[in-house]
């Protein structure tokens, strides 16, 4: 089985604050794997940790099998990995289609190009215009300010950001949110298209949508991993239903 991330008992501490506690995780290729657990559970502190933002006190991060754990974001985005937040990032004073290239020339490492009137490369509107089809927004949204967009657009906006320039691996954040109930089942369609084509690990509150979407779950309590296995297996399990999902799960 080829693996695009594994994870190795990773721990981090924040003072006397444990987050996570030897943390370890295996996910194939082509894999949607989602994280639950409660609010403090560790989820977020540990996409940070895998994406180079935070620093594990100890433990190993691989990616496609290169250890990537002292590795900067940098040098992990360009090995394929690429991330959206749980809170919107998008420079709300820009265009739709400057914020995609940005992205896009960042992930290239020629951030600098930005400032050299994009607006006129053909090659990087036409890239922006795709990123933007690949998730439903038309690519007539383009010269509109982020800011004029509704929240859900915004939503999609950052997976076509995490999706530009092909990575193999997205780690999202909580993409849905604040989003309306359409709003959710779209983004749960979107994201149910890359199954099997790019890895994903999710990070999602959302319960229905996470057991309609993931291949498997790992669940977290207090930064310790409980119990991993399929939806089903993750119903049934008696620790995650005290735990998390509760008796009505």
């Amino acid at each position: 089985m080829s693996l695009a991330l594994e994870v190795r008992d990773l721990n981090k501490f924040f003072g006397g604050l444990h987050a996570t506690r030897n943390v370890s995780m295996a996910v194939p290729k082509g894999e949607l794997h989602a994280v639950i657990g409660p609010n403090g559970a560790g989820k977020t502190t540990l996409i940070s940790q895998l994406f180079g933002e935070l620093r594990p006190n100890s433990g190993q991060v691989l990616v496609d099998g290169r250890d990537v754990t002292h590795r900067p974001v940098h040098e992990r985005a360009g090995l394929g990995m690429a991330r959206s937040f749980q809170i919107t990032t998008l420079v709300r004073d820009l265009s739709v289609g400057e914020n995609v290239i940005l992205a896009l020339l960042a992930r290239r490492g020629h951030a600098g190009r930005f400032w050299r009137r994009v607006d006129r490369n053909a090659e990087l509107q036409d890239a922006a215009g795709l990123a933007l089809a690949r998730i439903g927004m038309d690519p007539s949204h383009l010269p509109r300010r982020v800011s004029d967009l509704s929240h859900g657009e915004q939503r999609l906006l950052e997976l076509a950001i995490a999706l530009v320039g092909e990575p193999s691996l997205i780690l999202l954040d909580e993409p849905m949110a604040g989003l309306g109930s359409e709003e959710s089942r779209a983004m749960t369609r979107l994201l149910a298209q890359l199954k099997g084509k790019t890895t994903v690990l999710l990070v999602e509150h959302d319960m229905e949508a996470v057991f309609e979407l993931a291949d498997r779950l790992t669940v977290l309590v207090r930064g310790e991993v409980v119990a991993v296995g399929t939806p089903d297996q993750i119903r049934n399990d008696e620790r995650v239903r005290e735990a998390y999902l509760g008796e009505d799960a």
